[in-house]
């Protein structure tokens, strides 16, 4: 119940903004991340709700697979977000934020529309880690850098981020081209996380098991699998045991408020993958 005490405080009468995070200007709060901070060991599961205690726990965020690593994410607000946009595969229309990973040209383009409003490098060119926190109508961006394998094997400093999104007391992250399992650490800066969209190439990015073992930690509700280039769904599925459900969409879009998050952890497999 406290999740939804802090989100419902936070959409009521925190609204978010369209401001950036500026040196003269306090960052957006993560009400995510604040929660997932405050309750040390525990496990964010899902909370039967009543509409009374909370008005927008029938919000829905809508997410379409529109190719590749990228997801086509609507909120209730209006605020269209594109992960891992390059261009390659279409949208249904010009997304308002846009997100990148430097992995390769899958993943970024240095040639976006000039019609986006936000777009969002998961990297700095000088090899710092990027860092984002952008409020957008009634979205929330940040990022959590992580380190990426360049094409020679080696290890590259913040090379990638785990790209966050809150919206409709939802917790939402994309985990890039993620190519190491997540620290402690990095499971704190990401906070809690209700809905996650997995690379599930079976090695590109990481081994199956090693991407199960990276899931399972962040505790989510809702896996949205991407990137899929080698072995099958099946054998990524596999990876988790009978502590997640499997289901196939029979549509690319699918839709997700706090009331309708699943009891038990779902891998929900959409048209395309």
């Amino acid at each position: 119940m406290l999740r939804a005490l802090i989100s419902a405080f936070a959409i009521l009468v925190c609204p978010l903004v369209g401001v950036a995070h500026t040196q003269n200007a306090p960052p957006p709060v993560s009400i995510c991340h604040a929660i997932a901070s405050g309750i040390h060991q525990a496990s964010f599961v899902r909370f039967d709700l009543q509409p009374k205690e909370y008005a927008a726990i029938e919000d829905e965020v809508k997410f379409t697979y529109v190719g590749h690593s990228t997801y086509f994410i609507e909120t209730p607000g209006g605020v269209s977000i594109a992960t891992d946009y390059s261009g390659h595969h279409p949208t249904p229309y010009m997304p308002t934020v846009v997100t990148m990973n430097k992995a390769h040209s899958g993943h970024y383009t240095l040639a976006p529309d000039p019609g986006i409003q936000y777009v969002l490098h998961g990297w700095n060119d000088d090899g710092s880690p990027a860092n984002h926190q952008l409020a957008v109508g009634d979205t929330l961006v940040r990022n959590v850098p992580t380190d990426i394998r360049s094409y020679s094997g080696a290890m590259e400093a913040n090379g990638n981020s785990i790209f966050i999104f809150e919206a409709a007391g939802l917790c939402i992250g994309h985990l890039g081209h993620l190519h190491h399992e997540l620290t402690d650490s990095h499971i704190t800066e990401i906070g809690r996380l209700d809905i996650v969209m997995v690379p599930v190439d079976g090695g590109l990015t990481m081994g199956a098991a090693s991407m199960s073992r990276t899931v399972k930690k962040l505790r989510s509700s809702v896996v949205l699998p991407m990137h899929r280039r080698f072995g099958t769904i099946e054998d990524f599925v596999a990876k988790f045991g009978p502590d997640f459900d499997l289901h196939p969409s029979p549509t690319r879009t699918v839709t997700f408020s706090l009331r309708n998050l699943p009891r038990k952890p779902t891998i929900y497999v959409l048209p395309g993958l």
